[in-house]
């Protein structure tokens, strides 16, 4: 779409509003909205400026200024705006150069496929996410100096069957059992109906939608793969529209990994293919029909994961979720169809244009954009250096208590440390900065510590009386 055609969809559209949107490193929109009449097709030339000193992790207030510039091709009806909107969404760039702002998440991911052109290996590297996300009924949370606490709630969770509901119809989901029931069990099929309607309606391709493991509101929707830098753009618009329709119903999402102990947590399994010319470069002769393109990938991926993780699983609670069992990958090996492991590669068709990689580590706290391109950048470092990636791990690998698997990081702070010894890797192409990545592990142990040095309400269980 040409700035052009953004007007006349907007006339067509009667919009009154524009919406600026914007990723902080975090992986959070930002917003900055305009009139209709202020948007003209210099804007995507000019961009608007904005204060770049308060968004966490970007410029220092003596040089804060920043210029939002909006990318035509993005531009989609926002859906849960009483005023007609179209939204936008924007790379930074600094005003004196106008060179993209080396923070800004769309501008990495940019860099990050025209590194993989400059490379000859490929010319376009296509992702397709699987992110899972929580449903609830209430919320309740807080941490004070004095106390602790958090309290969710669903109605079709295992722990209601005896809550007085006038009337509890039952239909209750056991522990762990969600994995794709019929209604009534599966209540919240409407409103996945309403998202994924909304996600179509803003232009985003969907193959299917599920409930998932979690007997408590655990759900999937999945996009069919796209180019990186749109996948990113399409990931950032389905999480808004997945909380935004669920507020609508008087419910809330969440794409926190582990929120509910002892159910499975929600990923976001990468599916990720190489292709030059319009060919795919990952189906060969090889083991599972791969290529040896792909077997290098692979064997780049499991090299950097742990560098990886502090990038693709983010948060203290991812963690949480990446221990053994409940599905969890922590096996650093690959294999076909093995879903315990780090690397599976589907085998659901033979057609070359379906053979790909899943990163099964990764969950939806990740910032698509910077998680895509650190993908990327492993697997690119593994096809050039013609790394080994072993033998693969078709057994149980919960069951081969004998072998030595490597498995992914405890802890966030485990993955910082991997990230600090092990990132040259994602400077190549300079896609990733020295500074961010400084920046980024810092800011990240300060969550670590803000855990580390709190009680936590399980220890009073464990030690009040001790």
């Amino acid at each position: 779409m040409t700035p052009k055609e953004v007007l006349a969809l907007c006339r067509k559209k009667n919009v009154k509003a524009i919406d600026f949107r914007f990723t902080d490193i975090l992986g959070t929109w930002h917003h900055i909205t305009l009139p209709y009449d202020a948007l003209t097709e210099d804007t995507f030339d000019e961009g608007i400026g904005f204060d770049g000193s308060s968004i966490p992790g970007w410029q220092a207030i003596e040089q804060s200024d920043l210029l939002a510039v909006p990318q035509p091709e993005t531009a989609r009806v926002d859906a849960f705006a009483k005023l007609p909107t179209l939204s936008l969404i924007c790379n930074i760039q600094d005003p004196l150069t106008r060179e993209d702002y080396e923070r800004d998440p769309r501008s990495i991911a940019q860099k990050a496929c025209n590194y993989l052109l400059a490379t000859g290996i490929a010319d376009t590297a296509y992702f397709g996410p699987e992110a899972e996300f929580f449903v609830f009924d209430d919320v309740k949370f807080d941490s004070l100096s004095r106390s602790s606490y958090y309290e969710l709630d669903s109605r079709e969770a295992h722990w209601n069957c005896g809550r007085e509901e006038l009337p509890n119809l039952g239909h209750k989901l056991e522990h762990n059992s969600g994995y794709s029931p019929a209604s009534p069990a599966d209540s919240l099929i409407d409103l996945r109906n309403e998202m994924m309607q909304a996600l179509i309606d803003c232009g985003l391709d969907v193959e299917c939608h599920h409930h998932e493991v979690a007997s408590c509101g655990q759900c999937e929707i999945d996009l069919k793969y796209q180019p990186l830098v749109q996948m990113a753009d399409g990931m950032m618009a389905y999480k808004y529209i997945v909380r935004n329709v669920a507020n609508q119903n008087g419910k809330t999402a969440t794409f926190m990994p582990k929120p509910i102990f002892g159910e499975n947590g929600s990923g976001m399994h990468t599916h990720f293919s190489l292709w030059k010319d319009e060919k795919p470069l990952f189906a060969g002769t090889g083991y599972a029909g791969l290529s040896d393109t792909a077997l290098h990938a692979i064997a780049g991926i499991l090299r950097h994961a742990p560098a990886l993780l502090a990038i693709t699983n983010p948060t203290t609670n991812s963690y949480k979720r990446l221990v053994p069992g409940y599905e969890a990958p922590v096996n650093l090996a690959y294999s076909q169809r093995n879903r315990s492991v780090a690397c599976r590669i589907p085998m659901y068709s033979p057609n070359p244009k379906s053979k790909r990689i899943e990163f099964r580590c990764p969950d939806p706290t990740a910032n698509p954009y910077t998680a895509f391109s650190a993908i990327l950048l492993a697997a690119i470092d593994g096809i050039q250096s013609k790394l080994d990636p072993g033998e693969p791990l078709d057994a149980n690998a919960y069951e081969q208590t004998d072998a030595e698997i490597p498995v992914t990081p405890g802890s966030l702070a485990h993955a910082l440390v991997a990230l600090q010894k092990d990132h040259d890797f994602l400077l190549r192409g300079d896609v990733f900065s020295e500074s961010l990545i400084n920046d980024w592990i810092t800011s990240k142990r300060v969550e670590v510590d803000a855990i580390r040095v709190r009680p936590h309400p399980h220890e009073f269980k464990l030690y009040y009386g001790s």
